[in-house]
């Protein structure tokens, strides 16, 4: 019999719950359980993992999160993500709720304090290369650099189960740079929800032609002679900024994390995941198992 080839979906887990959320939160659809929780976030992400575990078909399965708003990204830059408004008081409950559901369901959480999960998920999937392919769902395109042979980046469009899948060649064929280049496309640009300005003035479409002419960064400074002048004058004169923007940009990919491969093993869609929505109250996502 054909041993199956080791797969571990890492999930974006905080990804998912927002765009879970905010996808009913427009209609109000809160969906309260007995205990007068709202349970629409924590559902809605639920039926992402699992549409994407049909396609996928993982051995293995891991959820990244966020643990509080501070990491050393607000050390480098006091701006990092300040322009971001207050959850809804709806959402806020959801954020412990959603983790102690993953782990009913027999999902291990892991988060650490300082760092983003992006950075987990990096350290994660560069890691363990030598041991499993690795398949990363998420919203945030930010994540894109991770990809590498062994690691595939799907990016949820709407509705459940819709990804734009990518791959090395994927992501070339669209971009026109490799994966890591796009941290330097983005110092270049900056990134509006993240807070951090890049050189202003430089936007996607200019930042991306810039890099796949000079491939990096110091490239572009080694050519500066051969830009437009006022493309000149706005690097010059956000120089500073740029080399912070790239720190920022860049995912961190040496989390001091432990990862224990037998927990994450997947076992199949079980009674216990269907215990664990009656105990919650998960009415939409006890439709969406299959025992």
């Amino acid at each position: 019999m054909e041993t199956k080839q080791p797969n571990l979906l890492v999930i974006d887990g905080m990804a998912l719950l927002f765009r879970a959320f905010y996808a009913t939160a427009v209609s109000k659809q809160f969906m309260y359980n007995e205990s007068g929780l709202p349970t629409n976030g924590v559902q809605g992400m639920l039926r992402h993992i699992f549409a994407a575990m049909r396609q996928s078909q993982p051995t293995h399965t891991v959820i990244c999160w966020d643990m509080g708003s501070q990491t050393f990204r607000n050390e480098l830059f006091d701006g990092y993500k300040a322009g971001r408004t207050a959850p809804p008081e709806e959402m806020i409950p959801q954020f412990d709720l959603a983790k102690e559901v993953a782990e009913a369901f027999g999902f291990v959480n892991i988060g650490v304090p300082g760092f983003e999960a992006d950075d987990c998920i990096g350290t994660i999937t560069t890691r363990l290369t030598s041991d499993l392919n690795t398949t990363v769902l998420s919203g945030d395109k930010d994540l894109l650099q991770l990809i590498h042979p062994k690691n595939e980046v799907w990016i949820m469009q709407k509705g459940y189960g819709n990804y734009k899948r990518y791959d090395e060649a994927t992501f070339y064929a669209e971009m026109g740079i490799t994966p890591s280049q796009f941290i330097d496309v983005k110092a270049l640009m900056g990134d509006t929800s993240d807070g951090y300005p890049g050189v202003r003035g430089i936007g996607e479409k200019t930042a991306l032609k810039l890099i796949q002419e000079f491939e990096t960064i110091d490239g572009v400074l080694a050519n500066l002679d051969q830009l437009k002048p006022a493309q000149q004058k706005k690097i010059a004169e956000d120089r500073d900024m740029l080399f912070l923007s790239q720190k920022l940009a860049a995912i961190h990919t040496d989390v001091p994390l432990e990862i224990d491969y037998e927990r994450c093993l997947f076992r199949g869609f079980s009674k216990e995941m269907s215990d664990a929505c009656m105990h919650y109250g998960l009415k939409t996502v006890q439709r969406d198992i299959e025992v």
